[in-house]
């Protein structure tokens, strides 16, 4: 009888390392970079010259006319009738400062019945118009276009509109926004993801751009982009055939609910038929380099009745909070209303008992153990990131907070 000898531990485990080496790619880890909370697709013949001052001020005047205080937008979005005056405070300031996070002019679903010269000349006046926004640092974020999709005999028109949308961008700002993304919808074969990313590459060389500059997201709205022929997940070989460029995911939802055969009064975004793949997508890409993004609310306005904008609110965020529950923390917006009951349902969301979260994080900092939760480092460190999202976001002010740095 003896212990193992170090010779037979180094055989025992030889294969462990290099294990550990193929989980450290396969699964590099949450990216640290913002993450935007939404996206707002406007249709490309509709995006107007200032896009941040004209949609962001229509938000801001709906929040003014319909929801004036705490008391009225905490009602019209379900929010406690304690956290009203607070969010509707930070709603109010974030319209203010920054209300569109990540802006989307969309070429696909949004932009019907127009001809090639059209979308030709569509492409020019906006690639121009974000040009202009870089130059005169009036940017969102986070920016790009959503192109037609490489099914039914598109994708020439998708590649031509990419380019002269390209064109025109860097013909005003001589360089691309960094947070600019190309959106890469109804995906129907992992051959047409490779085909765009050879696409992305011998665009950036014609227009001069270094190499893997372009990044895209894939819009899962088909289910032919959840499962394949032979039955099998084929989400992980959309992120293979990306080579490095797939940022996110975004979800679909009536493109999904429609190919499941969900009648249309019921295709929803909380519809249990979209949960299964949400998950799917998340498993998928948990512990990845890709985000995920939920999709939108086709509920909006009926008119500048309070009484309706209030039920285009209720519906909205109550979806967001659909989202937000099953681990997406961000979603497509189609109105400006949308920005008001998007930052009111998320915020309201992060502060909920955010108050305690910053003493459990001052309490593990300061290294006490006390109190009725007894944090280990993986749980404090899902608070860190909750912070830093509220922080980043703007339902939280920055200052006055724990170190969030840490691991």
């Amino acid at each position: 009888m003896g212990r193992l000898t170090p010779a037979a531990t180094r055989s025992l485990l030889a294969g462990v390392a290099e294990a550990d080496a193929a989980h450290r790619r396969d699964w590099p880890g949450r990216p640290t970079p913002r993450q935007p909370v939404q996206v707002l697709y406007v249709p490309a013949h509709r995006l107007p010259e200032d896009p941040v001052a004209t949609l962001g001020g229509e938000a801001r005047r709906l929040l003014a006319d319909h929801a004036p205080d705490g008391v009225a937008l905490a009602s019209a979005v379900d929010l406690p009738g304690s956290m009203g005056d607070r969010v509707h405070a930070r709603v109010r300031a974030k319209l203010d400062r920054e209300p569109i996070e990540d802006l989307r002019v969309d070429f696909e679903d949004g932009y019907v019945g127009h001809d090639e010269a059209e979308e030709d000349a569509d492409a020019v006046r906006t690639g121009r118009i974000v040009g202009r926004m870089l130059v005169e640092d009036r940017c969102t974020p986070f920016v790009g276009l959503r192109v037609k999709s490489f099914t039914d005999g598109l994708a020439s028109r998708s590649v031509a509109t990419l380019d002269a949308f390209l064109e025109a961008l860097l013909g005003e700002a001589e360089r691309l926004p960094d947070g600019f993304v190309v959106t890469f919808p109804k995906i129907v074969a992992v051959a047409h993801v490779a085909a765009f990313v050879d696409v992305l590459a011998a665009l950036e060389d014609a227009h001069g751009l270094p190499p893997d500059t372009l990044g895209f997201e894939a819009q899962i709205e088909t289910t032919a982009s959840v499962l394949g022929p032979d039955g099998r997940v084929v989400l992980r070989d959309i992120r293979d055939a990306g080579a490095g460029r797939l940022q996110a995911v975004h979800f679909g939802v009536f493109d999904y609910t429609a190919a499941l055969g969900v009648p249309p009064e019921q295709q929803r975004l909380d519809h249990p038929g979209c949960d299964l793949a949400r998950h799917l997508m998340q498993v998928t890409f948990a512990g990845t380099e890709v985000r995920l993004s939920d999709g939108s609310t086709n509920v909006v306005p009926a008119d500048d009745t309070t009484p309706a904008v209030h039920t285009a609110w209720h519906v909205h965020a109550g979806h967001v909070r659909h989202s937000l529950l099953h681990g997406f923390e961000q979603g497509w917006d189609l109105h400006p209303a949308h920005l008001v009951s998007r930052y009111a349902a998320v915020f309201g969301h992060l502060l909920d008992g955010i108050d305690e979260i910053l003493a459990r994080l001052d309490a593990w900092e300061a290294g006490r153990r006390g109190g009725a939760v007894m944090d280990e480092p993986a749980t404090v460190a899902v608070l860190r990131r909750r912070v830093d999202r509220a922080v980043a976001c703007g339902a939280l002010e920055a200052g006055n907070t724990p170190d969030t740095s840490g691991p």
